[in-house]
């Protein structure tokens, strides 16, 4: 048997990392927070518009390296759309047939993008479905179930290989406060709060990172718990982060804290970095932030100073006809005002009442 299509395969996939660029750490200007900087590391500057940009690249050579992927085999992925995009980039780079699997409730604009890269949607009612309907087709047709929950904290180099626990870190060595105090990190799989998680401890670094779970997910409950059969039968109202089940791509054991986020919160908290950015982004950004500036409001009570940093998970043109459209939100999520109330006065103040 020989290796020449794999060894081919990852060869361009090598090529196309080294066309991209590391993405940008955004400060944001917060006039209200003396001696907290706040900075954002934006991934949805990606060549597929998302940080599963990353996880799909190390997902595929963990693949062909294993010997799971080969010449004409179809891929396979359970997905809430973010992941499934930039796996049908990859998948159209090594010229193989892609499908994913996700819930009909996915942003339209998601499911256009990956048969923009030649991928096929395969919709299931509930979130819950998409694992046996992946291993379904996956049977059928002879292909391969990526299963990112699954393997998305083995299939990234948390040491320092490039990941993005590194290049935040490389990033911040020129600011004020060159080792955060936090990193915050919203969980979909798990697998970045756990790569983030792992970084921090292997490099002896003072670093605590906070876990931001949105309602409808068992995450926040599973951490405090330690029982790994929670469920919830509500899908979750963040696209992108919270599930139904504890992914065993969750690492509890290198989360230093966890926070509950409202899904107004969210909300109100995309749309208020949207007046100080001028830039759309994508709700679980807004769950970060949210977490942000509740550690920020602490810290400013506390008279402690330091750097906090999270993500810019995607761009919200994704999500203009629902997170960005108030009727939609009126519909599914309910009232903003009390936290775009809240966020004016953290405006003025400093504090996240």
């Amino acid at each position: 048997m020989t290796n020449t299509w794999v060894n081919q395969a990852i060869e361009k996939i090598e090529a196309d990392f080294q066309r991209s660029a590391e993405t940008h750490l955004i400060k944001l200007e917060i006039p209200s927070l003396d001696g907290i900087d706040i900075y954002l590391k934006d991934e949805s500057t990606h060549p597929t518009g998302s940080l599963k940009h990353r996880l799909a690249r190390s997902l595929f050579l963990y693949a062909l390296c294993n010997g799971w992927i080969r010449e004409g085999t179809t891929i396979i992925e359970s997905s809430s759309g973010s992941t499934a995009v930039s796996e049908a980039y990859f998948a159209r780079l090594l010229g193989l047939p892609f499908i994913a699997v996700m819930p009909a409730k996915t942003a339209k604009k998601k499911a256009q993008q990956i048969e923009f890269y030649g991928g096929k949607c395969h919709f299931v009612d509930h979130s819950s479905q998409i694992y046996a309907e992946s291993e379904k087709l996956a049977s059928e047709l002879n292909g391969h179930y990526m299963d990112q929950f699954t393997f998305a904290e083995r299939a990234t180099d948390w040491r320092g290989n490039n990941n993005i626990a590194n290049a935040i870190f490389e990033q911040m060595q020129k600011e004020r406060h060159p080792i955060p105090k936090w990193i915050v990190m919203s969980p979909g799989t798990g697998g970045t709060s756990a790569t983030i998680g792992r970084y921090i401890r292997y490099q002896g670094l003072r670093t605590q990172l906070c876990v931001v779970d949105p309602e409808h997910s068992v995450f926040y409950d599973y951490y405090h718990s330690h029982d790994k059969n929670l469920t919830c039968k509500e899908a979750s109202k963040i696209e992108g982060i919270g599930r139904p089940r504890v992914e065993p791509s969750f690492i509890a054991g290198v989360v230093d804290d966890m926070q509950k986020v409202p899904d107004a919160a969210s909300i109100a908290t995309m749309n208020w970095l949207e007046q100080l950015i001028g830039r759309k982004t994508g709700p679980s950004t807004g769950t970060n932030l949210y977490g942000v500036l509740k550690i920020a409001s602490q810290m400013h009570k506390d008279g402690e100073k330091g750097a906090i940093v999270t993500l810019i998970c995607d761009p919200g043109e994704r999500y203009l006809d629902t997170y960005y459209n108030p009727q939609w939100v009126d519909d599914n999520i309910g009232s903003l005002e009390q936290y775009h109330k809240q966020l004016e006065q953290f405006n003025q103040t400093g504090h996240l009442a």
